[in-house]
C-alpha cells in the first residue's frame, strides 16, 4: 500500500532577484525576472558558488499547449534564465495541476539536474516538494514537480511585517529537522531562500527546490551542511526583523547598515524573543561573531534543530475577542408602539410598592408565617438527611456484594500532567515528528497527522501502525484517555501500551497492552478495567478512516489527533 504524496510543486527559484507582488498570496510562481543579478550580492555570506557566465545552450523553444510526453501541457512560462524555463502545466491524466523545468538535452547542466532530480524524488519526505517526473525525451531534459495551490512564499509573508515569535520558531524548527533529514541522506540545497520556502494555510513550511535549484543553476560548495545552515539562520534573522542579514538589499527587504557587521536581531529591531535572536546568530557565526552569552556556533542543520529542541517551547499568542456591542435600550417600553405621531409613547410612572404591615396584626402574621417556614425547613432537611444516609448504605451494601463494575466518583479522578512526548516509529518511518507536542497544548485547532495511505481502514500488512509516545513525569495510576480525531467515518482503532522509555523502539508486541477502543466519530476512550501503573504510555493507531482533501493532504485513509489527556484515581 504506496504511501501517496501531497505536497505542491516549486517552480525555478529565482528570488535572489526583486521579485513582483504575489498574486493573491500564493506560491504560483517565483518571480523570476529574465535578467541575471548579481547573485553574491545578494547573499552576502554565502558559502555557495556559482559560475558567473551564463551557458552557451538556449532555452528550447516551447510555447503554451506544447505537450512533454503525450500527458504534461504547458500552461504559462514562468522563468526563463541560462537555457532553461520554468512552466506551470497541467497533468492532464491525473488532472492536477503541476510544474516543470525543461532545457535542452545538450545544456552543460542536464546531467547534474537530472541526477539532482532522481536522487530527491528518492527521499520522499513531505516537507519538501516532490519530484514527481525526471526525464531525458526528444532532445530535451524535464523535471516535473508537485504545485502546492494553498501556500504562499516566505518572501510575501514577510512583506507585510515580521513574524510573531511562535512562527519563527516553527519556522526554525521545521526547516532545520527538514535540512536535517535531507542531508543525512546525503542532499543540500545551496539555494535555501526566502522565495524557496513556503507557508500553507495551516501554518507548516515546506521547502522546494531541493538539489535541484542548485544544479539548474550550477552552484557548487565545499561545505554544503555549513551553507544550509547559515541560509536557515538568515531565514530566521529575516523572520525576526524583516531585515536581510547582510549589507546589501534582497528579497524586498532592507539589508543592515554597512561598516557596522552583523548586529544580533534583537539589536536591530526592539521587543524580539531573546532565545531567537541568539539561535539566528549562532547559525550565521559570520567569522565567528556568536550570540552574546557565547554559546558554540551551530555547523549543521542537525546541530541547529537540536538547539531548537532545547529551547524552552514558544506558545502561539493567545486569541483575542471583541466587546460585544453595548445593548441599547428601543424607545418606548415593551408592547407600546409609538403613537401616530411617531413619537415614543410616555412612559407610565412606576407603581409605588405597598408599604409592610404596621398594625398589631400585621406584626403578628409575619412572625406567624416566618415560624411557620423555620418549621417547614426543618422537617425538609430532616428528610433530605434520612434519604441521602439510606442512599449510602444501599451503595455499600451493592458494592460489598463483590461488583468489579463500580464506578469511581468523579471527585476522585484527577487529570495526569503530560511531561513530554515523542512519536513512536518502530520501523523507522515517522509521519510528522514536529507535530507531536500539538497533541497536549489543549488546543483543538491544532494537530498532529498521519500521511495518506491508499488502502485502508487497517494499515497493516503495509504499515503495523503509528503512534506517539507520552512521558506523564513519574510513575502513575492511569485508568483513562481520552482521543480527540479530527476525522470520523469507519473507523479509527487506537490502543494503550505501557512503554519502557521515552525513545523506545520495540514492538508493542513486547509491551503490556493497557486498553483498546474503536470509534467511528471523532472522540475515544479508552478506559482500564484496573488502574495500571505507568510513566510512559504509548498512543497506537491501527486503522483510520478515509476522507477528503484537507490543506495540503490529498483524499485517502489517513487521521489527525487533536487532543490527548490522560485521568487517573487521585492518591
Amino acid at each position: 500500500m504506496a504511501e501517496r504524496s501531497t505536497a505542491a510543486v516549486d517552480v525555478a527559484d529565482t528570488s535572489g532577484e526583486e521579485p513582483p507582488p504575489a498574486k493573491a498570496g500564493k506560491a504560483t510562481a517565483d518571480g523570476a525576472k529574465a535578467e541575471r543579478v548579481a547573485e553574491r550580492n545578494q547573499h552576502g555570506g554565502q558559502h555557495g558558488t556559482e559560475p558567473t557566465g551564463t551557458s552557451e545552450a538556449q532555452p528550447p523553444e516551447l510555447h503554451s499547449g506544447h505537450k512533454l510526453a503525450r500527458r504534461y501541457r504547458l500552461e504559462e512560462c514562468l522563468t526563463r534564465l541560462d537555457g532553461f524555463s520554468s512552466w506551470r502545466a497541467v497533468d492532464e491524466k491525473l488532472r492536477r495541476a503541476v510544474g516543470v523545468h525543461v532545457l535542452p538535452a545538450d545544456h552543460p547542466r542536464a546531467r547534474p539536474v537530472l541526477s539532482s532530480a532522481r536522487s530527491a524524488a528518492l527521499l520522499g519526505d513531505p516537507r519538501f516538494v516532490q519530484v514527481l517526473d525526471a526525464v531525458e525525451e526528444n532532445d530535451l531534459v524535464y523535471v516535473v514537480h508537485e504545485w502546492l495551490p494553498d501556500a504562499t512564499e516566505l518572501t510575501a509573508v514577510l512583506a507585510s511585517g515580521p513574524l510573531e515569535p511562535h512562527d519563527a520558531y516553527q519556522l526554525v524548527s521545521q526547516v532545520s529537522q527538514a535540512m536535517a533529514a535531507a542531508h543525512r541522506e546525503g542532499l543540500s540545497h545551496l539555494r535555501l531562500t526566502p522565495g524557496s520556502v513556503l507557508r500553507t494555510e495551516s501554518g507548516q513550511y515546506r521547502i522546494r527546490g531541493l538539489a535541484v535549484m542548485a544544479a539548474l543553476r550550477g552552484i557548487t560548495c565545499d561545505a554544503p551542511q555549513r551553507t544550509d545552515t547559515e541560509a536557515i539562520g538568515a531565514l530566521l534573522y529575516a523572520a525576526l526583523t524583516q531585515r536581510w542579514p547582510y549589507e546589501s538589499d534582497a528579497y524586498g527587504m532592507s539589508g543592515l547598515p554597512r561598516d557596522v557587521g552583523l548586529l544580533p536581531p534583537d539589536q536591530v529591531r526592539a521587543g524580539v524573543h531573546r532565545g531567537l535572536s541568539e539561535l539566528a546568530m549562532r547559525a550565521l557565526v559570520n567569522d565567528g561573531a556568536t550570540a552574546s552569552r557565547l554559546e558554540q556556533p551551530c555547523t549543521t542543520p542537525e546541530e541547529l534543530a537540536k538547539a531548537v529542541a532545547a529551547m524552552p517551547r514558544i506558545r502561539p499568542p493567545e486569541q483575542t475577542f471583541a466587546a460585544p456591542p453595548q445593548y441599547q435600550r428601543p424607545q418606548g417600553a415593551y408592547g407600546q408602539p409609538p403613537n401616530r405621531n411617531g413619537q415614543p409613547r410616555p412612559q407610565a410612572a412606576p407603581p409605588v410598592p405597598p408599604q409592610p404591615l404596621q398594625s398589631r396584626t400585621g406584626k403578628a402574621l409575619k412572625w406567624t408565617v416566618s415560624a411557620l417556614l423555620i418549621a417547614a425547613l426543618g422537617l425538609g432537611s430532616w428528610q433530605l438527611a434520612d434519604t441521602l444516609l439510606k442512599h449510602e448504605g444501599d451503595q455499600n451494601t451493592h458494592t460489598s456484594t463483590g461488583d468489579s463494575r463500580v464506578t469511581t466518583p468523579s471527585s476522585a479522578v484527577q487529570k495526569l500532567p503530560i511531561a513530554g512526548a515523542q512519536e513512536y516509529a518502530p520501523d523507522e518511518s515517522p509521519q510528522h515528528p514536529n507535530q507531536v507536542d500539538l497533541t497536549y497544548d489543549k488546543n483543538d485547532s491544532t494537530s498532529w497527522d498521519t500521511k495518506t495511505y491508499d488502502d485502508g481502514p487497517k494499515l497493516a500488512p503495509f504499515k503495523k501502525g503509528v503512534g506517539i509516545v507520552y512521558d506523564l513525569g513519574a510513575d502513575h495510576k492511569v485508568s483513562e484517555a481520552e482521543l480527540k480525531f479530527r476525522d470520523s467515518g469507519p473507523y479509527t482503532a487506537v490502543s494503550l501500551y505501557a512503554a519502557d522509555s521515552l525513545s523506545t523502539n520495540a514492538s508493542v508486541d513486547s509491551m503490556k497492552k493497557l486498553g483498546a477502543q474503536t470509534t467511528e466519530g471523532n472522540q475515544a476512550k479508552v478506559s482500564l478495567k484496573n488502574p495500571e501503573k505507568a510513566r510512559y504510555i504509548v498512543v497506537w493507531i491501527t486503522a483510520v478512516p478515509k476522507s477528503g482533501q484537507v490543506g495540503y493532504s490529498g483524499p485517502g485513509y489517513k487521521q489527525a489527533l487533536k487532543e490527548v489527556s490522560f485521568s487517573g484515581p487521585r492518591s
